[in-house]
């Protein structure tokens, strides 16, 4: 297989140890499935040998497809299979595996599985198990009863209508421009964990700047010990409950700068596993009538980009866990610390490495309902946004809404653990949009911690953290709303297009805001963005910009990098310096207040 995820090798210098392989050696087929959250005590399989079977549901035809590449989608390139839904087809995905004494000495067996587009109903050697939606999150299923000595029989049966009561993202049938090619079945890997009868299910942490409050699931009634290492040393306490809180002497905080993580272990009866946490803070913070955005407790200028994590061969999993790494330090190498997620949840090692890296991640709820271009995009874009706003209606079904609740709970329980993401945006664009306000108190007390963009780019709530903003098509010409109570974020701007012959999805259309005929003419417009529009908001009371995109995405051509990952379109040294002078112009804004 072609490597083909940013192997430039002056982007991807930076050595960041694991501890368990070094860059460019950590593939799916060995990687441990959940990063954050290890028992390596041997009691896990992972589940690579599945056959793929496509069938019609109107006459139960069935047809064979053969094996399936784990842990990619059946419509990538690198699944094998190259193959999407018709309307009225399932997918059935089948494997065996044995499972030998050691494995099952502890008896309670877990299958995880990795997001499974849309709807999955699980069977093991015939006994189903249930129905669950399974599009956007892992999911797990508790086995030991179904199992048998020797060899058992696993299915999988994947229904993807692209239902849009269910959260899709930017998946569509019909992709092309802002759409993408739509994917369905597993796409990531899955796994049999065995674990003790009393067992550690979940952990969670609640640091502040000095002290870490970490909380276990599972063991309620065992005593506990924590160990944690530090610069000074390893430190062990025992602790009884469901939570302990350590208060750290000389804290080493995490920031982009130097992503400081610590690593610990908890033991309870026979379980043990181990994770990280960090110390970071991110707040709001307002001075004079002046409001910002604060990284352990400094105003902090987030200089990031769009990232639509979509990938040409693997669509949504790049070809190794080791590539999320390198596309990392490739947007650092340009001068770059944020990175918005958008309307994607994606696999955990990005945000492992967003973790050790030092990438900050601004994280979008996954949408669901339908879309209206003109009503959703193109009438705000020039201007319509009050007069549409007044007379919008989301009639959402009640289906969608708990839906949408149903993955957003999960998303927050998923990501919580993880530093690197410190704010959320709820709706973006109006899509899908309904009850903003409540939701906002909903999520805001669920997760204090975290920034809260209740609407990004237009339709505003009352209630939110930030004044989002988006702007395409025209000058940029934004200031705090007076007196300013939300920082000012400029989540979306930009889109810049540039095509590099050889290096295109696409040959026939492309897709962007702006078209520039070669990557100098794209340098020069950047910066005369940056330095002409961007620069003279900060004074204004901008904290954020979040450029589209980090990469282009089929069709769009707007990335600094090419979709292929093989160009870097524009000079690193002038973005280099772009983002040096926006921090200087930002310190010195907020140096005096």
């Amino acid at each position: 297989m072609k490597p083909s995820f940013y192997h430039n090798k002056a982007l991807t210098t930076a050595q960041i140890d694991d501890g368990r392989a070094a860059p460019d050696e950590l593939q799916w087929e060995t990687a441990y499935p959940r990063p954050s959250l290890r028992r390596d005590d041997g009691t896990w399989k992972l589940l690579t040998d599945w056959t793929l079977t496509c069938v019609r549901e109107d006459d139960d035809r069935h047809t064979p497809l053969g094996p399936i590449r784990m842990p990619f989608p059946p419509e990538a390139p690198l699944s094998g299979i190259g193959q999407t839904l018709e309307a009225g087809e399932v997918w059935l995905y089948e494997t065996t595996f044995t499972l030998d004494a050691p494995f099952i000495r502890r008896r309670t067996v877990l299958l995880h599985l990795p997001p499974t587009d849309q709807m999955c109903i699980v069977t093991l050697n015939g006994h189903e198990m249930t129905e669950d939606i399974t599009a956007v999150l892992p999911s797990e299923y508790w086995i030991d009863e179904y199992l048998h000595p020797g060899e058992n029989h696993l299915t999988l049966r994947v229904r993807d209508d692209l239902n849009p009561d269910i959260p899709y993202g930017k998946q569509s049938a019909k992709r092309g421009g802002m759409w993408y090619t739509p994917t369905s079945g597993m796409h990531g890997m899955p796994w049999l964990e065995s674990v003790p009868d009393d067992f550690i299910e979940e952990l969670d942490v609640k640091p502040t700047k000095d002290s870490v409050t970490i909380m276990i699931s599972g063991c309620e009634e065992l005593p506990k010990r924590l160990t944690w290492e530090s610069e000074e040393g390893s430190h062990s306490l025992q602790f009884y409950g469901d939570s302990v809180t350590l208060h750290i002497p000389n804290p080493h905080l995490w920031s982009p700068d130097d992503p400081y993580v610590y690593r610990y272990t908890i033991e309870a009866g026979n379980d043990r596993v181990s994770s990280y946490f960090a110390l970071r803070t991110v707040t709001r913070k307002t001075v004079n009538g002046r409001a910002v955005l604060c990284l352990n407790g400094k105003p902090h200028y987030f200089h990031g980009l769009l990232d639509q994590g979509y990938f040409p061969d693997g669509i949504d999993l790049p070809p190794r866990p080791d590539d999320y790494r390198a596309g990392i330090l490739a947007a650092k190498s340009l001068g770059f610390d944020t990175l918005r997620k958008h309307i994607r949840v994606d696999d955990p090692y990005f945000y492992y490495y967003c973790d050790l890296c030092g990438m900050l991640v601004f994280q979008d709820f996954v949408n669901s309902g339908h879309y209206s271009f003109l009503r959703d995009t193109v009438l705000p874009t020039i201007g319509f946004r009050r007069s549409i706003r007044r007379g919008l209606r989301h009639d959402i079904p009640v289906k969608q809404c708990l839906n949408f609740l149903q993955i957003a709970d999960d998303t927050l329980r998923h990501l919580r653990p993880h530093p690197c993401v410190v704010y959320y945006t709820i709706f973006n664009e109006g899509w899908g949009q309904h009850n903003a306000d409540i939701l906002y108190h909903r999520y805001r007390k669920g997760d204090p911690s975290r920034i809260w963009d209740t609407t990004s780019g237009w339709f505003f709530s009352q209630e939110s953290d930030v004044q989002s903003e988006h702007v395409y098509f025209r000058r940029l010409q934004l200031r705090q709303k007076m007196p300013a109570k939300r920082p000012l974020v400029l989540s979306e701007f930009g889109g810049y297009a540039c095509k590099i012959d050889g290096h295109v999805f696409n040959t026939e259309k492309s897709y962007g805001y702006k078209t520039l005929s070669s990557p100098a003419a794209l340098t020069e417009a950047l910066e005369k963005l940056y330095r002409d529009e961007v620069l003279p908001m900060i004074d204004r009371g901008l904290c954020v910009t979040i450029y589209t995109q980090i990469t282009d995405v089929e069709d769009e051509i707007n990335g600094l990098f090419t979709y292929d990952r093989q160009v870097c379109k524009v000079d690193a040294e002038v973005m280099r310096k772009i983002a040096e002078d926006l921090r200087t112009a930002f310190i010195r804004t907020w140096s005096n207040v």
